[in-house]
């Protein structure tokens, strides 16, 4: 019983503050369309738009599908990668201080990834 509340804690906890720290920001800049912070989020050298609607995938709605616990790790992918990016492509130079956010973030979905979504979510269904 424990384990499937502290799955259940840890999707959700992880999941919100994926949101409120990384994906809301980017998600607000597709809608509406804001051009001059959009320009400068080319990292994956796939253009500006497509690295911001990966980074809404990863940081915004992956987040929200994890949450209520639906295809959670496939989903669960998706925030492993993109801070994996982060941390590789921005700010491997930096201090550890900036990067260990993103690295606490990427360990967390990834236990989410390796231990499943557990009882209490729509995955499983049977609450």
């Amino acid at each position: 019983m424990y384990k499937n509340i502290s799955l259940l804690i840890l999707r959700v906890s992880f999941s919100v503050l994926m949101i409120v720290n990384h994906g809301l920001s980017k998600f607000l800049e597709l809608w509406p369309f804001n051009d001059i912070l959009i320009r400068d989020r080319d990292l994956f050298g796939l253009g500006s738009i497509v690295s911001v609607l990966l980074f809404v995938l990863g940081e915004f709605l992956a987040p929200i599908l994890i949450a209520i616990g639906y295809k959670t790790r496939f989903f669960s992918i998706f925030p492993i990668l993109t801070m994996f990016f982060a941390i590789v492509l921005v700010h491997m130079d930096d201090p550890f201080k900036s990067w260990e956010k993103p690295l606490l973030f990427l360990i967390g979905f990834l236990i989410i990834l390796l231990m499943g979504p557990g009882r209490y979510s729509l995955d499983r269904r049977s609450f």
